[in-house]
């Protein structure tokens, strides 16, 4: 549903993109939030999130439930099982979050709006714990909480070289 590898796309979009997806699955993409609830409404999904840093390191993390609600209910994130493949549980704090673009905020953040703020879409709160749809940096970022990121592996100053986001019905 998600992959970064190189940064030739920008995931600082609109609303309206985030939705209907955009890039292509042989480079960079996203399948879209409307496809995503589409496909988890209709059956029992798991999500598989693949990380890997520019020192050829790499983490899984799991989640043996996901789903998204409808665009009328801000397409809110809903995982649950969460196993740990050295990745780290940093969906928990997105769970139950409406998604966010810089023109659309739907975070609890009360001074400001998350997906301006790091340019990106997601599931924030206030505001993140993982980025992965940040902005493509290679390796230490040097501007906190901007990256590629997921915080439990290589913080929030690094910004990771791959993010995959999988998803299988059960």
């Amino acid at each position: 549903m998600q992959k970064r590898i190189d940064g030739s796309i920008s995931f600082n979009r609109p609303w309206a993109q985030y939705k209907m997806g955009f890039g292509n699955s042989t480079g960079e993409y996203w399948i879209g939030l409307d496809t995503i609830h589409y496909l988890t409404d209709a059956k029992n999904y798991e999500l598989m999130v693949y990380m890997e840093d520019f020192k050829g390191q790499s983490m899984v993390t799991w989640y043996k439930t996901f789903r998204l609600d409808s665009e009328c209910n801000g397409f809110k994130l809903k995982v649950d099982g969460f196993v740990d493949g050295g990745g780290g549980n940093f969906l928990s704090s997105q769970n139950g979050q409406k998604f966010s673009t810089f023109d659309n905020d739907n975070d609890e953040w009360e001074t400001g709006n998350c997906a301006d703020a790091f340019k990106a879409g997601w599931w924030y709160e206030k505001c993140h714990h993982a980025n992965p749809n940040g902005v493509y940096r290679l390796g230490p970022a040097g501007s906190k909480d901007l990256g590629v990121e997921w915080k439990h592996w290589n913080g929030v100053n690094y910004s990771l070289k791959i993010t995959l986001m999988k998803i299988r019905p059960l």
